[in-house]
C-alpha cells in the first residue's frame, strides 16, 4: 500500500466548495467523494487545500458580459474562456468548503482563480498557459515529491491542476474514488494531457484500507 504519511508526499484536494456541491454549478456526485477524502486526509502527512475564490465580475463569468449566457466561449487576452454562471465569489457561502469535510490538519488553503481579468482552473499555472501560481516552488522547499489530486471536477480542475504537477516534474496521480465531474471533449482533452504528462490514476484501495 502507498505511504500517504510519507515526508515526500501531499495529499491536494481542489474545489470541494459548497457551489460545486449543492449550490450554483452543482456536480453530479460530488457527495460521493466526501468520505474518501475525509478518509486519505486523516492516512496523510502533509494535505493542501485549494479552491476557487473568485472576485466579483470575474471575467469566467457570464454576467461580465452584456449579452453572454453560461456555456458561451469568449476570445480573452489570454485565449478562448469558456463562461458559467457566477460561482465561488470571494466571502460567500459558495466559496466556502463542504462542511462535511474534515481538513483541519491542512497545512495550506491555495487560492486559485483571484485575477479578476484571468481564469485559473489548474492550481499551478493560470489559464494563459504560462502564469505560475507558485504553489511548485512551495512544495519543492518542503521536499514533496509526489502528490495525489482529488476533488471538483474530474476533469476539469482537477485535471488542470494535475496536469500543471507533472509539467513541474512532481509524480502525480488522482484518485479515481475521490474526483468526479466533466464529461464530453472536457473529458477527452483531459484524458489526452493527464496521458501526454504522465499522469496516473490510483485506486483509493492503493492508498487507504477499503
Amino acid at each position: 500500500m502507498i505511504d500517504l504519511n510519507a515526508d515526500d508526499v501531499a495529499f491536494i484536494v481542489v474545489d470541494v466548495q459548497n457551489d460545486f456541491v449543492s449550490g450554483s454549478l452543482a456536480i453530479d456526485g460530488a457527495d460521493s467523494i466526501i468520505d474518501p477524502i475525509n478518509r486519505l486526509a486523516a492516512a496523510s502527512k502533509h494535505v493542501i487545500v485549494v479552491t476557487d475564490w473568485h472576485p466579483a465580475g470575474h471575467i469566467s463569468f457570464a454576467s461580465s458580459h452584456p449579452g453572454a449566457r453560461p456555456l458561451d466561449i469568449i476570445e480573452t487576452a489570454y485565449g478562448r474562456q469558456d463562461l458559467s454562471v457566477d460561482h465561488c465569489v470571494q466571502g460567500t457561502h459558495g466559496a466556502e468548503l463542504d462542511d462535511r469535510l474534515e481538513l483541519t490538519k491542512a497545512e495550506l488553503v491555495f487560492r486559485k482563480g483571484y485575477r479578476v481579468e484571468m481564469d485559473s482552473h489548474g492550481a499551478f499555472y493560470e489559464n494563459d498557459g504560462s502564469t505560475v501560481t507558485g504553489l511548485a516552488p512551495y512544495l519543492r522547499a518542503r521536499g514533496i515529491t509526489r502528490l495525489y489530486v482529488a476533488g471538483l471536477a474530474r476533469f476539469g480542475c482537477v485535471a488542470q491542476t494535475a496536469v500543471g504537477a507533472a509539467r513541474d516534474g512532481f509524480d502525480v496521480a488522482i484518485v479515481d474514488e475521490a474526483a468526479v465531474g466533466g464529461d464530453g471533449e472536457l473529458a477527452a482533452r483531459s484524458l489526452r494531457e493527464m496521458e501526454e504528462f504522465g499522469v496516473s490514476v490510483v485506486a483509493l484501495g492503493e492508498l487507504v484500507s477499503v
